[in-house]
């Protein structure tokens, strides 16, 4: 029988794909969103609610009294936000899934690889810290009243319209220009990303399964590339030959505040993960997909219209900046 599934969101990267693959795999699946992107196309097959997933009032509006075997929601950023799911599905679903995210365990990273019972704490990044408190809150009201929570904490997860560097396409329009792009660090701490068809495999295979009601899993590929490799898979993608200028990731930080929470945070620490815990439960799950083909991907979908191609010129200085100043 088919399950009856809610997704709050359901057009962004990872949810995207994890509703084409719900709707194939036979799911009744609801999309409850703003109905305003355009960057993917609509999910054929799924229904639709209109609301805000930022404002619970909307989403009690939009549901109504419908109840559902999962809801998952990709668009849940805070505590209040998880709370008020909390208190507004409770008896409504027989699963609910949060997605967190692989940002939340400690950093520094104290062992390799990452499983899902390494500590979380993430002092750099108030978006992993918010996380980390929703996940308090779900995993509390399933300790007190068995709420069926699922937590899923996917990594660095990527589609053909996310360029998975720093700046984004302005980093591979440097290139283009024959410019220096800028990598953190040396470039050879380890990093993992993944293709969101493959996560999507996983995600849906625990959507109805009792046996992941009260536990976390995290979802990557298990392909692990140093920076300087991803960037050169990228340049390889588009045609150019590569120059870097490798800068303290702190010093990037400070030159560009609004990447440097995600870089201390996250990207300039090492990952490796250990994805026995998904693939035991669903063992149909094995990314396929490689980061070359993937990187590809997103020169392909870029270059198939201009209006992709957007330069940031303030990111653009800024590279400049430390290229001037860290540059050979």
């Amino acid at each position: 029988m088919a399950l009856r599934v809610l997704f709050i969101g359901g057009n962004g990267i990872i949810s995207s794909s994890a509703s084409a693959r719900a709707v194939e795999r036979g799911d009744d699946l609801t999309l409850l969103n703003r109905g305003r992107s355009t960057t993917r196309p609509p999910i054929e097959g799924a229904r639709q609610l209109l609301g805000d997933a930022d404002d619970a009032a909307s989403i009690a509006a939009a549901v109504g009294d419908q109840t559902f075997d999962v809801v998952a929601n990709f668009r849940a950023f805070s505590p209040e936000q998880v709370a008020a799911d909390i208190e507004f599905f409770e008896g409504r679903c027989g699963q609910y899934v949060f997605i967190s995210s692989a940002s939340a365990y400690q950093k520094p990273v104290m062992t390799l690889p990452i499983t899902e019972s390494t500590p979380l704490r993430n002092p750099y990044w108030r978006y992993s810290r918010d996380k980390i408190a929703g996940e308090d809150l779900l995993v509390a009201a399933y300790r007190e009243r068995g709420f069926p929570a699922t937590i899923v904490r996917p990594s660095h997860t990527y589609d053909a319209t996310i360029v998975p560097i720093l700046g984004g396409w302005t980093a591979i329009d440097r290139m283009r220009r024959g410019l220096p792009v800028v990598v953190h660090g040396d470039g050879t701490s380890l990093w993992t990303l993944t293709h969101t068809s493959d996560f999507a495999v996983a995600f849906t295979g625990l959507l109805g399964n009792d046996r992941a009601i009260g536990e976390a899993y995290q979802i990557t590929s298990d392909e692990v590339l140093t920076w300087n490799h991803i960037t050169a898979l990228l340049a390889r993608a588009a045609g150019v030959e590569l120059r870097t200028v490798h800068v303290a990731s702190e010093a990037i930080a400070r030159e560009m505040p609004e990447e440097g929470a995600g870089l201390l945070g996250d990207k300039a620490h090492s990952v490796i993960f250990d994805n026995r815990k998904i693939k035991a439960l669903v063992p149909e799950y094995r990314a396929t997909t490689p980061f070359w083909r993937g990187a590809q991907q997103i020169v392909e979908w870029h270059d198939e219209d201009s209006s992709r191609r957007q330069v940031d010129p303030e990111l653009d200085a800024a590279f400049d900046r430390l290229v001037a100043r860290f540059g050979a």
